[in-house]
């Protein structure tokens, strides 16, 4: 088996384990149906699916939206943890968004990784990073998400 294979198991294994602790964790996770689509080049890609989420005007609940949004980011750090084998614990410290149009189809939320380091959680400290995260249908964005998420360091027990 080549690196590339091994790393390609490592992250399908690590995209499992993300939507089973957002499920386990968030049950409006659960109920929205958030799952990921992928990891690649730093790049996060999640989806829930237009009809748990839906509203009057038959397209995704603002709220909707923005959970899909922060659970993306979350989810980035999330997963920026596994990666580096150092572990804290995660909160949206301040998030804001921009609605740019109505979501009538599929979305996929889409973030990228900026370059934080991590290894402050090794010695005690927090990270604060802020995530962009964006929502498509298609080729079209149709909601902008920024937010600042914040880790504690996990005390050794």
């Amino acid at each position: 088996m080549t690196a590339s294979d091994e790393r390609g198991q490592q992250i399908a294994s690590l995209l499992k384990e993300l939507t089973e602790t957002w499920h386990q964790t968030i049950p409006v996770s659960e109920f929205m149906q958030i799952s990921p689509l992928g990891y690649h080049d730093n790049r996060l890609k999640v989806t829930a699916p237009l009809s748990p989420n839906i509203n009057l005007h038959q397209t995704m609940f603002a709220g909707s939206i923005y959970t899909l949004a922060t659970l993306t980011g979350w989810g980035m750090l999330w997963l920026q943890q596994r990666l580096a084998e150092v572990n804290g614990d995660i909160v949206l410290a301040d998030g804001h968004i921009r609605y740019l149009a109505p979501i009538s189809g599929a979305p996929t939320a889409k973030v990228s990784w900026p370059d934080v380091d991590l290894s402050r959680l090794t010695l005690g400290r927090r990270v604060k990073v802020k995530l962009v995260v964006e929502i498509y249908v298609g080729d079209r964005c149709c909601a902008e998400f920024e937010g600042i998420y914040v880790s504690q360091p996990v005390p050794h027990t």
